[in-house]
Formats: C-alpha cells, sequence, structure tokens
C-alpha cells in the first residue's frame, strides 16, 4: 500500500532517522554535563573509542568549564529547533501518505463493489459491506499513520542508542541484543489473540452497521408495529457484545505494557550493579555511566512501542483481509474481451434456460421469443421466476443452463455496458437517490441534456407535477424518495427507463404497490412509454397486460401456457383459473 507513494515515505524515514539520532545526541550530552561541567573530571569510557571519537573527548576533556556550558547551551537551542522541523515533517508526511493510501484504498474497494455481481450481494449484508470501507479502512489508516512511522522512528532509536551502548561496552551490548528478542515470543503469542479478537470485534460492528441500517430505513415499520422497545434492545444487545470482545481485545493490548515494565526493571537493576561496580572501581566515570544506563532504558522504551505496534498490525492484517475478501472476489458475470456490437432488429430468445440462487431451481428449461415490436406479458404467481426473467435480461445473473440472444447473439457476447444500454428497465422496488429530481431521470446519462429529460417525463406523465414544485426539476429527494408519493415515484423511475430511448422496455411489476388512483396515472405513462417499443411487461393486473401481443403463463420455473389474453381464455386452463380467482377476490389479475 505504501510502496506507491515511495519518495514521500522516503523523506518521512530520513526525517524519523535524523529524529532518533537527535534523541542519541541530545542523551550523549550527559556525559560532559555530569563529568566535566558539574564533576570537574574528565570524561572516560572503559575501552578504546575510534579515533575521531577520542579527539572529540580529549578536545571535551580539555575545555574551560564555563565554556563548555556556553557551548552545550547554544547546541541545545540549535539541536531542538532542527529537531522539531524534522518531527513536524514526518509526522505530516506520515499522515499525508495514511491519508492518500485510505483514500485510493476506499475508491478501490467501492469501484469494485460496482463490478461484482448482484449474487455477490446476496452473500453479504449491506452493513458488512459499509463496515469494511469505513470500520476496517479506518484500522488501516491507523496502522499507517501510527504504526510505520513509530515502526522507522523507534527501529531508527533502537539503532542510535544500540550504536552508543556498542561504543561504551561492546560485550555487553551483544549480552544485551540476545536477550531483549525473547520479549517477542509473549508479544507473538498475544498478537495472534489480538488478530482473532479484531476478526470477532470488526464482525459486530458489521452487525451494528446492519441493524442501524435496517432500523432507520425501514423507520415506518418499526413504528407502525410499535416496535421501538424491540429495536432497542436488539440494539442495546449487539453494541453490548461489541463491548465484551473490544474489552477482550484490549485487556490483551494492554498486558504488553506492565510485561515490559517489569523486563525493564530487572534489566535496570541488571545493569545498575554491573555498571555501579565499574565506576566504584574508577574503570567508568559517573557521566558515561549515566549515558549508558540512559540508553539502555532509551532501548527498552522504543521497543516496548514496537511491540505495541505490532499489536496495531495484527488488527490491520485482520481488517486488511475482510477488505481483501472483496477486492478479490471474482465477478461471475463478466463483460467479454472483445464484445459484438449491439444489434436488436429481429427478437430476443431464451433457449432451454435453467437458473438457480441456492439449491432448488428457479427457472426449468424456461424457452420463448420477443419478437421486435411486441408486447410479451409474464404472469405467474409470485415465486414462479418472473423477475429472475428480467434480471437475467440485463445480465444482473447469468444462467447456469442454457443461454438468452439478441438476433441470434448470446448476450454474453456484448459488453455488459452496451446491452444495459440498450434496455430500460423500471423496476417493482423503485430507488430514487438523495438527489436532483433531473440527476435522478437522467441516472447513469450525464451528458443527456434538459430537454430530453423534460420529454421522458412528459411521457411519464410528470413533467406537470415537476414543474409545479418551487424549484423543478432542481428539487432535492430525499432518501429513497420518501417526500413523493408512490405514483410519482413510480413514474420518476418510468421516465429514468425512457431518457435513453431504448430499443427494449422491461416493466417488472411497475404498479404492484400502488393504489387505484396511482395505477391509473402509472398505466397511462407506462401506455405511453411502450409505444414503438419491444416489451416484456411482468404484471399482475390484467389492464397491464390484456392488450399484450403474447401472455406467458409461468408456473414453478416452466412455462406452461402461451397465447393472446383471449385464446388463454379460450382455454380454460391456468391462466382462465387465475383471471376467475383473482376476479372474485373483487380486482383484476
Amino acid at each position: 500500500m505504501v510502496l506507491p507513494y515511495w519518495p514521500l515515505f522516503l523523506v518521512a524515514s530520513m526525517f524519523m532517522i535524523l529524529n532518533a539520532i537527535f534523541d542519541g545526541v541530545s542523551l550523549s550530552m550527559l556525559v560532559p554535563i555530569a563529568d566535566k561541567i558539574l564533576g570537574g573530571k574528565s570524561i572516560q569510557f572503559p575501552y578504546q573509542l575510534p579515533s575521531f571519537l577520542s579527539r572529540i573527548v580529549a578536545s571535551v576533556n580539555s575545555m574551560d568549564r564555563a565554556l563548555l556550558l556556553h557551548c552545550i547551551g547554544i547546541f541545545v537551542l540549535v539541536l531542538y529547533s532542527i529537531k522539531a522541523i524534522v518531527e513536524f515533517g514526518y509526522k505530516y508526511l506520515m499522515s499525508d501518505i495514511a491519508q492518500r493510501i485510505i483514500r485510493d484504498l476506499r475508491s478501490k474497494i467501492y469501484a469494485k463493489l460496482q463490478e461484482l455481481p448482484m449474487s455477490f450481494y446476496s452473500r453479504y449484508r449491506a452493513g458488512d459491506l459499509i463496515a469494511r470501507i469505513t470500520s476496517d479502512v479506518g484500522v488501516i489508516q491507523h496502522a499507517i499513520s501510527y504504526g510505520i512511522s513509530e515502526l522507522v522512528y523507534q527501529g531508527g532509536q533502537v539503532l542510535v542508542f544500540s550504536i552508543i551502548i556498542f561504543m561504551i561496552d561492546w560485550q555487553l551490548a551483544i549480552w544485551l541484543l540476545v536477550v531483549l528478542p525473547l520479549v517477542a515470543i509473549p508479544v507473538s503469542r498475544i498478537g495472534r489473540m489480538v488478530k482473532k479478537l479484531t476478526h470477532k470485534s470488526q464482525s459486530r460492528v458489521a452487525d451494528i452497521n446492519s441493524l442501524l441500517y435496517e432500523t432507520i430505513s425501514g423507520a415506518k415499520i418499526v413504528k407502525a408495529f410499535c416496535a421501538e422497545e424491540y429495536e432497542k434492545n436488539r440494539f442495546i444487545f449487539r453494541n453490548q457484545d461489541y463491548y465484551r470482545l473490544t474489552m477482550k481485545r484490549i485487556a490483551k493490548e494492554v498486558l504488553i505494557s506492565p510485561l515490559m515494565e517489569v523486563f525493564s526493571a530487572l534489566l535496570a537493576v541488571a545493569m545498575l550493579w554491573y555498571g555501579g561496580g565499574l565506576v566504584l572501581s574508577g574503570k567508568l566515570s559517573f557521566g558515561v555511566f549515566a549515558l549508558f544506563l540512559a540508553s539502555l532504558l532509551s532501548i527498552v522504551r522504543p521497543v516496548k512501542r514496537l511491540s505495541r505496534i505490532h499489536l496495531f498490525y495484527q488488527q490491520a492484517i485482520a481488517a486488511v483481509e475482510r477488505i481483501y475478501e472483496i477486492l478479490e472476489a471474482e465477478p461471475e458475470v463478466k463483460s467479454v474481451l472483445s464484445p459484438k456490437p449491439f444489434s436488436f432488429t429481429k427478437e430476443v430468445r431464451f433457449h432451454d434456460v435453467w437458473f438457480k440462487y441456492e439449491q432448488d431451481w428457479v427457472l426449468k428449461g424456461v424457452s420463448f421469443a420477443i419478437p421486435k415490436g411486441k408486447v410479451v406479458a409474464l404472469v405467474g404467481f409470485s415465486g414462479s421466476g418472473k423477475s429472475t426473467i428480467a434480471s437475467l435480461l440485463l445480465r444482473l445473473y447469468d444462467p447456469q443452463k442454457g443461454k438468452i440472444t439478441i438476433d441470434g447473439i448470446d448476450i454474453r457476447n456484448f459488453s455488459l455496458k452496451d446491452l444495459r444500454e440498450h434496455i430500460g428497465w423500471v423496476s417493482q422496488d423503485t430507488i430514487l437517490f438523495n438527489d436532483t429530481i433531473a440527476n435522478n431521470v437522467a441516472y447513469g446519462r450525464p451528458g443527456v441534456n434538459d430537454k430530453k429529460i423534460r420529454w421522458a417525463c412528459r411521457i411519464a406523465h410528470i413533467d406537470e407535477f415537476v414543474s409545479s414544485l418551487p424549484e423543478g426539476y432542481d428539487s432535492h429527494l430525499a432518501d429513497l424518495g420518501s417526500n413523493l408519493s408512490g405514483g410519482q415515484r413510480q413514474r420518476l423511475a418510468i421516465a429514468r427507463a425512457i431518457v435513453k430511448d431504448p430499443p427494449l422496455l422491461v416493466l417488472d411489476e411497475a404498479t404492484s404497490h400502488l393504489d387505484l388512483k396511482s395505477e391509473k396515472e402509472v398505466q397511462d405513462a407506462l401506455a405511453e412509454a411502450m409505444k414503438g417499443r419491444t416489451v416484456l411487461v411482468i404484471a399482475h393486473r390484467l389492464s397491464t397486460i390484456k392488450s399484450a401481443d403474447i401472455i406467458l403463463v409461468l408456473h414453478e420455473g416452466q412455462i406452461i401456457e402461451s397465447g393472446t389474453h383471449d385464446e388463454l381464455l379460450a382455454q380454460k386452463g391456468f391462466y382462465h383459473n387465475l383471471c376467475r380467482i383473482q376476479g372474485e377476490m373483487g380486482r383484476e389479475i
């Protein structure tokens, strides 16, 4: 994730390492302050230093104490001024890198979600997908902005202070480098537990998001059924479950700190005994010993932070795994690499089509044709497979057996975009977006001009209503168009379907949820929209389908009857019985 921004990361890393070096330099000033200025003694090391360091120590030992005090004071001011600039630089750059990565990652996830077929959405809850693009990405952001910067900075500090310790007593330094990695054993075990708990807690976030999505979008149902207390209790239960898992994870995380404190204390006491003996024997000056002890503790501190960073990365890895479930998902419905140009001059034909969502077959060997310029209607009980046929024609799914052709060409040989641009679709579930009316009608076709939008709305019998609004076509709709009536929403959906002037129109139970008045308005709009087009109508109402050129009767996934309205009534079969039953209920089919 960081690789595309390696120049920025390289600069940030240089700043972090410089900052760690400045920490080492500032700590090293303990030696001349303690030995020369305060104690009046020369600086002494137990081993021979490299020649350049020996010359520096000799110069300091020969300096006047008052002059050395002034020099160190000026040096401290300059050093910390540069250190402040460097620290600001790396923190700002690492935050910028993190924000860039999260921006790219969110865009990549969202783009992938747009490519995935409907079968993917049937396997995942909306709240779960939202959690992955918000909560999981937030975990990764923290791991990048804080984790990577700490990894480099604290790693730099370990390196700098290890060098200082090596210069003071290389034998002891080697022993320390053998002991310190032992801390990784409990940290690694705790990290694995944190990763598992993060997986579970992120799943609970998805549960909460799903519940919020359902209850907010379904607020009318909640209130109509007096289910407020029930939903409150459901939320409290899920929230408590998330709290419980989070606290289990936190308990593992905070365990690292006391473990490291005990380890640090043991190490400090051991070094105090060893170094104190060297000072008392005169082999080591107090300032050098203070530097050694401070450097040792300065190594333990970044090691302690690095152990916490390991836990952050375990959480981030859990989040990344959930995100890559989306990014690595293979779309089952794909555009062909070399698509054929779309043409529709003869017919749409289903050839022995079989389809199932899960276990049971929804369609079983369905074959029929939709001749160009004709209106073909599908009728049948709910669950007989009518809407599935519309979904297959749009390639929201692909059949497991058989094929669908347009003018003899399998629709899988057209590009998805080309196929869908030539089909207008009005579904039984009207989805409108929180945007202007004009943008809702022109949805998916940003280049459509106002004249064509109004033309489509006139055909859909909605232009007069929209024009009467204070802001007209610039009026904003609420979520899902909830500030419109059912008939108004449906007529806007019809306008949206026909604004691209499609040769093929699919009407999927477009009047099923409307009252009689709204139904009449929508029926008039549909009649106007169907003129001169090839239409596949899925409906329950006789008024919608009785004038169809061909009526297909679907039952349990199979076409059992076909013909005109009059021909099917004359057969006195399933269709006749369906009309009679619904007629006895006081309404049309």
